[in-house]
């Protein structure tokens, strides 16, 4: 147990920081659903007291793990808001790491999430589908910007491709699982750009 006084760890958010940590460490290797409050306050490590100081639910939690991880861009979106890099090579980005940062390979968060939260209702679900749907939102910002046909059709396939990879990747233990997807996103690219096929 750490040394640092209750009063110090509420005071800052160090203690926020370490749960959110340990929670994300938990949940990548056992689940969400398996890992309990108290697990998360023992690996952290903080008081019960000061871990429900500052998520008072499980659910609050497990929202606040995957909104540090969206913000920290350690999902697979986080390839697509890079203003460094060309609109193509962003999209593309979806299918070249699988689990940015993650070893072994962890697939999608938010699909992970939603799958241990199968309610569509629930709050974690319904962050889980606003996430896949901005991911979406994003790509079809990108494939407008490139000048493709039908936009938000070609995105729908792309971020099935690139959630489908991820997910095989995860269960295959494969981090490089995405360059099979990769080859057929540069394809569904080529054929949706002005002068289709051609332009390849």
């Amino acid at each position: 147990m750490s040394t640092v006084p209750e009063t110090s760890r509420r005071q800052g958010r160090g203690g926020r920081e370490r749960i959110l940590t340990a929670a994300a460490r938990l949940f990548a290797a056992q689940g969400i659903n398996a890992t309990g409050m108290e697990q998360v306050a023992d690996e952290a490590p903080v008081s019960k007291r000061t871990l429900y100081a500052h998520f008072r639910t499980k659910n609050d939690l497990v929202i606040a793990h995957l909104q540090d991880l969206a913000s920290t861009g350690h999902t697979l979106e986080s390839a697509l808001t890079r203003e460094d890099v060309p609109a193509r090579e962003r999209i593309l980005g979806l299918f070249s790491e699988t689990a940015p940062g993650s070893t072994p390979v962890r697939g999608c968060p938010f699909i992970d999430a939603a799958a241990e939260f199968p309610d569509p209702d629930s709050e974690v679900h319904s962050y889980a589908r606003e996430q896949k749907l901005l991911m979406a939102r994003l790509v079809t910002a990108l494939v407008t910007e490139l000048g493709c046909r039908e936009p938000a059709a070609l995105a729908e396939q792309l971020v099935t491709l690139a959630d489908g990879a991820a997910s095989r990747a995860m269960v295959l233990g494969d981090a490089d699982y995405g360059r099979h997807a990769r080859a057929a996103a540069e394809i569904l690219l080529d054929n949706a750009l002005p002068g289709g096929a051609a332009h390849r």
